[in-house]
């Protein structure tokens, strides 16, 4: 394989028996690899980001813009309600469920805050809501339902509204 076919299948072995899963990542990665070439092929592209944009968010539901930062071996699980913000940046062999919220919240003087930046290998429940300037450690399992507002620490799971340290791995 070449190197595109690499890293247009970065997250293939991630989702093993889940299609869905698989066909979103391989057009996230396309996207993300149209979005930054060289502005010749950019301007080519713009179909492709626009069909993008209607099957993945429109059709799919799933909000993964193709300015988000995410490392190699992304799991997808049912991915319904996704919401993940642009700005945000995600670590490698992450795993993402269903109604999930990732992003910047809106200050008080009507600015954005910044979004969360999340570190390897951290499993993320469904319906849980990660919002603001937060950093989620490494090696991190954040339970069902949880609200992330402050930052956690690696090596830990945490659960709750607003999410606790359950224990330590």
């Amino acid at each position: 394989m070449n190197s595109a076919s690499t890293s247009l299948l970065q997250d293939w072995s991630a989702n093993p028996h889940n299609i869905k899963g698989r066909l979103i990542l391989f057009l996230f990665r396309l996207a993300r690899m149209c979005r930054k070439a060289p502005k010749p092929i950019l301007i080519l592209s713009i179909p492709y980001l626009i069909f993008y944009r209607i099957v993945v968010e429109w059709i799919l539901g799933i909000e993964l813009p193709w300015n988000t930062s995410i490392g190699s071996g992304l799991k997808l699980y049912h991915g319904q309600g996704l919401v993940v913000n642009d700005h945000s940046i995600i670590g490698s062999n992450c795993t993402l469920r269903h109604n999930t919220t990732i992003g910047h919240k809106e200050l008080s003087n009507g600015a954005f805050s910044a979004s969360p930046i999340i570190g390897d290998n951290v499993d993320i429940g469904s319906n849980v809501v990660i919002i603001g300037p937060v950093t989620i450690g490494d090696n991190v399992i954040i339970g069902a339902g949880s609200v992330v507002v402050k930052s956690l620490e690696s090596n830990a799971v945490y659960a709750g509204n607003p999410a606790k340290l359950i224990r330590s791995i």
